[in-house]
């Protein structure tokens, strides 16, 4: 049998015939929705009786309820911890005194929904594995959330067996190593057939570990357009946190926050819970970064990151990182979690960026194609004013000069809605530039302290965050 490598590659047989061989592990498979399809690989190779030591699969929600406790969605990381602690509760009860001296137990667990004649939308499914990483060791987990992409629920069948397998394998064989864990989830799968959009490691073997990282190891590596985590770096399946809910999403670099950025927010999100019906839920405020406004030369900078996650989470923010290097496909991600109002908070200069038709150049529809993806269903851009750098004169979105070619489009656009202007600004609105900050901070200069909020501030002087990398040049004068 072929030795498997730390780059992955394994084929889904060999994976199971060496977990089979390995008379030191032993678990139990519980599998909701999809069938039994990770356990069904062990008895597919032969020898399963050295590593299952039970099967089941709870379909009626009766019978699930019964045994796992009732959920409100039966799809959920919460049905899916239910499953782990009663069927490792269980394993160790039945076992551990028998042979728990020279075993390493595992259970595996997955609750998914895949395609059906009366649900035809993508697969969705949670999927886990609690193991020892030795004899008597206290318990490890990794969680992840998947979504499955084939058109045929037999293919979305097959490549959740596949997956789960390769969960599974990682969490015996590559524990000590994470992120070839990651890289080896899609092994022998074809790249498009699954998402897996949040990945969660806890236990003794992952100690120190940052689960942020890992989610951006998933966008990095297209596992996933997007990830999101917490303001306590809790790492979460976006729908947990976007699921029927407004939202209010702004982006940035946030290297680092400001004044403007966050007064941004906090008054579009007001303005946003004015506009909404009586009764509906608040707007959820969501901090964006694109993968481009982390790259330090060919590569992403982890580190920084992490400085601009941490400064984020002193202010209470929830942050998505994602793949998306301009605003037209954020709603249809968004969309797959909320059909409510999705509000894009933004400054002059951004708007300009958006109503430059170069932009587009790439697209066959050119600006038209883009908007039309940008504000489909409930969109709205917020504006907030800003000074001209040239004559210092303030910009709103009613004395904004566009080019004759795009009166109509932003007449047409705000005369419905889709732009507006942020009310109940200051009268003499402050922009404060991040890149101006940093200039300040990386010179010595102690300005910078008013520019950010005090949460922000404290933070970064305590921990002398963004004082790596090439000082910034101060802005020329104006011609």
């Amino acid at each position: 049998m072929e030795q498997p490598t730390r780059s992955g590659g394994l084929q889904s047989y060999q994976k199971a015939q060496r977990i089979n061989l390995d008379a030191g592990t032993h678990g139990t498979f519980a599998e909701i929705g999809g069938g039994q399809e990770v356990a069904r690989w062990f008895f597919h190779v032969g020898g399963a009786a050295a590593t299952v030591a039970k099967t089941i699969s709870a379909y009626d929600m009766a019978v699930s309820d019964a045994i796992y406790g009732p959920s409100d969605r039966y799809v959920s990381r919460e049905r899916l911890r239910a499953m782990l602690d009663r069927e490792y509760k269980v394993l160790l009860g039945q076992l551990d005194a028998k042979r728990g001296a020279t075993t390493s137990f595992f259970v595996f667990a997955d609750t998914v929904a895949t395609r059906s004649y009366s649900r035809p939308q993508d697969g969705d499914g949670w999927l886990g594995v609690r193991f020892q990483h030795q004899p008597q060791a206290p318990p490890s987990e990794i969680i992840i959330h998947a979504r499955l992409l084939d058109t045929e629920n037999v293919r979305e069948q097959e490549a959740l067996g596949v997956l789960g397998l390769n969960l599974l394998y990682g969490a015996l064989f590559y524990h000590d190593e994470p992120v070839s864990l990651i890289h080896s989830l899609t092994d022998d799968l074809a790249r498009g057939r699954v998402e897996i959009d949040m990945i969660r490691f806890d236990g003794p073997v992952f100690r120190g570990l940052d689960n942020r990282l890992m989610s951006l190891q998933l966008v990095e590596k297209g596992f996933t357009d997007a990830a999101m985590f917490r303001a306590d770096g809790e790492v979460v399946q976006p729908a947990e946190i976007l699921y029927k809910k407004p939202l209010v999403v702004e982006r940035g670099s946030f290297r680092p926050v400001t004044n403007t950025t966050l007064d941004m927010l906090e008054r579009s999100t007001a303005q946003c819970l004015a506009e909404l019906p009586p009764g509906a839920a608040p707007p959820v405020a969501i901090m964006e970064m694109s993968l481009r406004n982390l790259m330090a030369g060919d590569r992403v900078d982890h580190a920084d990151f992490l400085d601009r996650v941490d400064v984020l989470g002193a202010l209470g923010k929830t942050v998505m990182i994602s793949r998306f290097s301009t605003y037209a496909p954020l709603p249809a991600f968004l969309r797959r979690s909320t059909h409510e109002l999705i509000v894009f908070p933004m400054g002059i200069p951004t708007l300009k960026e958006l109503l430059d038709e170069r932009y587009y150049a790439d697209m066959e529809g050119g600006i038209l194609e883009a908007f039309g993806q940008l504000f489909k269903g409930p969109v709205a851009l917020y504006i907030y004013p800003s000074a001209d750098p040239e004559t210092g004169k303030l910009v709103t979105l009613d004395t904004l000069a566009v080019p004759p070619s795009l009166v109509h489009l932003l007449s047409h656009l705000t005369a419905h809605g889709r732009i507006e202007s942020i009310r109940e600004v200051p009268e003499s609105p402050r922009e404060i530039m991040p890149r101006e900050v940093l200039r300040r901070l990386q010179a010595g200069d102690a300005t910078w302290e008013a520019m950010v909020p005090a949460p922000a501030a404290r933070l970064i002087k305590e921990r002398r965050l963004f004082l790596r990398g090439e000082p910034v040049a101060a802005p020329a004068p104006p011609a």
